[in-house]
């Protein structure tokens, strides 16, 4: 079962709703309207605010509808029905056009118009959202996975498109169809792994760490605070990380669940040094300054990471979507002010189960200074 709920926007002139009585015949032109499409409509009551009226519908089977008049010629009409998955929709996407059409040629003044497909809101989440916070609609049809840790929600669903994706506190982190993330994140063909020493920040998915040892490095250690994302991953998302999260060493890599942070310490305690350190952790965050927490923690991995890298030593990250581009702006501002002094290159994928171009920076020593 899921609810729909379908968005209508329509735009007249200003001058034709400036009062009571051109909104009250806007409405019932509308109103006539709606009766041919939906039957049985029962005006429920009628609230005038200051800069608009907003009116509340019925009809048969549950429907309910929201018509506000706006004084500044903008009128918004929202129908909404609950519906089973094999039940016919009261209103079809293409009756909605239908609807569309018949109010802006029975209406008076009407000089926009736009039908949305209908936002369908039930059992499991459909919409995610780009990295500006636009939202996308995707075609899940299973949930296939959840549980909440101390540290996060995990989901894992599935699309019809994409194969099952790992969703972590509502946002989408990686689908069976984004190979292309990984081997963006590790520079595929142009990195050189052989014999290296390589430390992964997070990758609790497993999909990194899979590629990465396709490369024969020397070591590749990876810390993941959060035991169940890798177990679930190693059930349910096995084209993506194979079979190592199925344990937690191999010949050449260990998994050490727990704060990378802590690990990290030590590891500069030690004097330990790395070819590559991987930021596969959070997104840079949408935000009007690069302060708050997020803030405060990607500078902390920033300049950890720089401590454990060797001289000629790569930190390789994913960091937000192209359309994002104040708070990529942002994370260069922190780059620049880390010491050593560092330079940076970028590259951009687009990445499928995002629905938008992602970039991803490798940041360096720079040997000039």
């Amino acid at each position: 079962m899921s609810v729909n709920t379908i968005l209508m926007d329509f735009s007249v002139d200003p001058s034709t709703v400036k009062n009571e009585s051109q909104v009250s015949q806007v409405c019932s032109n509308i109103e006539n309207v709606l009766r041919e499409h939906l039957t049985s409509l029962k005006t429920l009551t009628t609230v005038p605010f200051d800069a608009d009226t907003l009116k509340l519908y019925s009809f048969d089977g549950g429907v309910a509808a929201t018509l506000r008049v706006f004084n500044t010629g903008l009128i918004t009409l929202n129908i909404e029905f609950l519906k089973a998955e094999a039940q016919e929709s009261h209103l079809t996407f293409e009756r909605c056009r239908e609807l569309d059409r018949d109010i802006v040629e029975r209406v008076v003044g009407i000089q926009q118009s736009q039908a949305y497909v209908p936002v369908k809101r039930g059992t499991f989440r459909r919409y995610y959202p780009t990295s500006d916070d636009r939202l996308l609609e995707y075609d899940i049809d299973e949930l296939v996975f959840e549980e909440r840790t101390p540290y996060q929600k995990i989901q894992i669903v599935h699309s019809k498109s994409l194969g099952n994706m790992l969703v972590l506190d509502d946002l989408q982190n990686i689908s069976e169809a984004d190979l292309i993330y990984t081997e963006t994140l590790m520079g595929r063909g142009v990195e050189d792994y052989r014999d290296k020493e390589i430390v992964i920040l997070g990758g609790g998915d497993g999909a990194l760490l899979y590629e990465l040892l396709k490369e024969k490095p020397k070591e590749v250690i990876m810390l993941e605070i959060d035991e169940v994302v890798m177990k679930a991953c190693a059930k349910y998302m096995r084209s993506i990380c194979g079979d190592v999260l199925d344990k937690m060493s191999g010949p050449n890599y260990e998994i050490i669940v727990g704060d990378c942070t802590k690990a990290i310490d030590q590891y500069i305690k030690e004097g330990r040094k790395f070819d590559y350190v991987f930021g596969d952790l959070t997104d840079v965050p949408l935000s009007e300054s690069p302060t708050g927490e997020l803030w405060d923690f990607i500078n902390k991995i920033l300049c950890m990471s720089f401590k454990i890298l060797k001289p000629d030593g790569k930190l390789m990250t994913h960091v937000i979507g192209s359309a994002a581009g104040d708070a990529l702006k942002m994370y260069e501002t922190q780059l620049m002010k880390l010491q050593p002094k560092v330079k940076f290159t970028t590259s951009h994928a687009f990445v499928p189960s995002f629905l938008e171009d992602w970039v991803f920076y490798q940041v360096f020593f720079d040997k000039d200074q």
